[in-house]
Formats: structure tokens, C-alpha cells, sequence
């Protein structure tokens, strides 16, 4: 028989349905609750992703951490069975987020390897300077069939601790580091997704997507984009925030993304924002780079995904060597994230510029998968 004695969360009043907090609202085995962490120093050096996610419906935890570090990439894994205390504890093997003010201050931490001394590990305290703000409904169909809903708010702060790998220790400082995250939940496909007589006929033609939040002294912007192959928008939000006036809308931007030659990785972009009254640039410069399909989960990555049973307490650490695009072909595939520095009304400000671009996409002359910059 099913267990289904209440849990913890039932005892505050933070229902939606008639249901206990232990299940979710919809019997999707797609449904998904996670979260992602950046944490990047200022000269392009260093750029740590972090994540947790849970899978009620499939019963997986699981999480992850990648640190790029010159041309190496450490990462570490954790997947487990998800339990009644889980929501509370957010914590899979050697990795924990600790919610100490909800909106305002983490601590992110992953433990050390007791056999391997220099695996990585960290503890950094991550700190909001601006309010979260909610990112545009995401929705998604293949043919009739809706195959992602999801929720998001994104924000940024500032970061102080440390990090240790291959026998160095980096000290974090709020002056020299900026941190982003983003926090989503509702569906969205996980391995095993049988699309059936859908996914055969409609198939995707290509797939352009845009995704920034940026950290200014005294602003947070955040950018996002969604585009089909023929450059039709699906996702569309400029949005400026200053503590004390009122979020100002930027209009439909627009990126101009230059490319290394022979690939579509982005090296410099201008963004064109704007409203009515005032027209802006967002300069983009590439500092570091961190693909998510290798080792951080996230498709088509070939050696774990997210929501993957991998059974009870599985963890796993390796390291990547980037030095070569050619070793990772799926890759290019995916997306990637880039700690990027940008520049904005004679502001210098840091964040994440997070791009993929595979398949046809008109506007910027790409004519199938196999289609790069000249």
C-alpha cells in the first residue's frame, strides 16, 4: 500500500490543492522542482555551477557541481531516492544548499573526498542584492501536446568563502565575485520521454535561446529570449530592476552575437534594449565558459542527466579536459553558460550570458544542424 501519512511541510499553510505537500498536482512523470547557482570571479578565471533538483514523480534527488578552472572541468554528482524530508533538507551526497533567509542569503557547500584530497570542494555564503524577479511563463508543445511548463524568478548577489581543488584554495570575495541563480519548477522532459507520433512529426528544426542576468552596482537586468528556426519569438522579457522605483520593461531586445569561426560559440555580442524613451546597448565579453551538457547534467549530456535513477547514494567525481571542443561533440548541442563582463549606460557590471544555438535559425543565417559561423 501507499504510504500517506502526512509529512512536515503539511504542518504550514503553504497548500495549493487539496493534497498532501508530499505530492505534486499533476501525475507527470515529467514534473520537476530544481534550482541552479553561479558563482564567477571577475577576471574570467574561475566559474562554479551548482544545482539540486527533485523528480517526486519518478522519486529521484539528485545534484550537481561543476568548477572551471583553466582548461579542466571538476565536477561532482549525487542521486538518491527522495524521501518525506527531502523538501526540508536540501542536500544529495557531498552537496548541500542551505536556505538560511528564503530570497536573500544560501550557504552552498559540497564536502570533501576523504580519498581524493584534491577533489573539489567548497563552502560559500551567496547573498541577494536585489528582490527576485519572476521570468516570463515558459511554455513549450510538440504538436498539440504541451511538453514543458515552468515557473522561474532569477536573481543575483554577491559571494565570499572558499573553494579547493588540485591542492589550491581560491578565497571568494563580495568585491570581486558575483553570483546568479534561477529557481524553476513544473514539467519539463526527463530521460526516457517516449514522444510517441508527436515527437516523429514534429520534429525540432532548430532552437536559438538567449538567457542573461546581469549584476550593476546599483541594477539587475535580466534578459531571455526563446526562437524558432525562423526566428519566431516563444519567450520574450527585458526587465530592469533599482531598489525603490518601479521594474522598468526594456522592450524587445535584440543580439548581435559574434561568433569564433567555425563553431557557435559566442565570443562578444551587443544586445539592443529599449523602451520609447531611451534606446541602450548591452556589450557582452566572454570571460569563461562552462558547457552544461558535460558534467552538469543537463541534455544531451551521454554520462547522466537530471532525474536519472542511478539507485540509493550513488556520487560520482571525475574531471573534463575542455582544452579540446572536438572531444565533446554533444556539446555544441546544448547550452552553455558564460561568465561574461557587460557594459551598460557607462556601467561595468558581471553576469551569466547563456546561449545555445543548434539547427536552422534564420536571423543569423544558420541552415541546419551542421551549420556554423563562417
Amino acid at each position: 500500500m501507499p504510504d500517506d501519512r502526512p509529512v512536515a511541510l503539511d504542518e504550514y499553510p503553504v497548500h495549493q490543492v487539496p493534497l498532501s505537500m508530499k505530492h505534486v498536482a499533476t501525475g507527470d512523470r515529467n514534473a520537476y522542482d530544481r534550482c541552479i547557482f553561479h558563482v564567477f570571479d571577475h577576471q574570467g578565471r574561475a566559474l562554479l555551477i551548482l544545482g539540486l533538483g527533485v523528480y517526486p514523480n519518478v522519486g529521484v534527488i539528485d545534484a550537481y557541481a561543476t568548477l572551471r578552472l583553466g582548461d579542466t572541468l571538476h565536477a561532482v554528482r549525487a542521486s538518491d531516492a527522495l524521501d518525506d524530508d527531502t523538501r526540508m533538507k536540501m542536500a544529495v551526497g557531498p552537496l548541500r544548499i542551505l536556505v538560511e533567509r528564503p530570497l536573500k542569503d544560501f550557504v552552498l557547500s559540497c564536502a570533501a573526498d576523504p580519498d581524493d584530497p584534491d577533489g573539489l570542494s567548497y563552502e560559500i555564503n551567496w547573498s541577494a542584492d536585489f528582490p527576485a524577479l519572476w521570468e516570463p511563463h515558459h511554455l513549450q508543445r510538440r504538436g498539440a501536446r504541451l511538453t514543458l511548463e515552468g515557473r522561474r524568478f532569477v536573481q543575483a548577489g554577491r559571494c565570499d568563502g572558499w573553494i579547493r581543488v588540485a591542492g589550491e584554495e581560491i578565497r571568494l570575495s563580495a568585491d570581486g565575485w558575483t553570483g546568479t541563480r534561477d529557481r524553476s519548477w513544473g514539467t519539463r522532459p526527463l530521460p526516457g520521454e517516449e514522444g510517441g507520433r508527436l515527437a516523429e512529426e514534429h520534429r525540432t528544426e532548430g532552437f536559438h535561446w538567449l538567457w542573461c542576468p546581469v549584476r550593476f552596482e546599483d541594477r539587475f537586468l535580466m534578459v531571455i529570449t526563446q526562437e524558432d528556426a525562423d526566428g519566431y519569438r516563444t519567450l520574450n522579457d527585458a526587465t530592469l530592476v533599482r531598489d525603490g522605483e518601479r521594474d522598468r520593461q526594456l522592450g524587445w531586445p535584440q543580439a548581435e552575437i559574434t561568433y569564433r569561426s567555425g563553431t557557435r560559440h559566442p565570443e562578444r555580442a551587443v544586445v539592443h534594449l529599449g523602451d520609447f524613451l531611451k534606446p541602450s546597448e548591452l556589450g557582452v565579453e566572454i570571460l569563461a565558459s562552462s558547457p552544461l551538457a558535460v558534467g552538469a547534467g543537463y541534455p544531451p549530456a551521454d554520462d547522466w542527466q537530471h532525474g536519472t535513477w542511478r539507485g540509493r547514494g550513488w556520487t560520482d567525481r571525475r574531471t573534463y579536459d575542455l582544452s579540446d571542443p572536438a572531444a565533446h561533440p554533444l556539446a555544441a548541442y546544448g547550452v552553455t553558460d558564460h561568465a561574461a563582463r557587460f557594459t551598460l549606460d557607462g556601467q561595468t557590471g558581471h553576469g551569466i550570458f547563456e546561449h545555445g544555438s543548434f539547427g536552422r535559425h534564420d536571423p543569423s543565417g544558420f541552415t541546419g544542424f551542421d551549420s556554423v559561423a563562417p
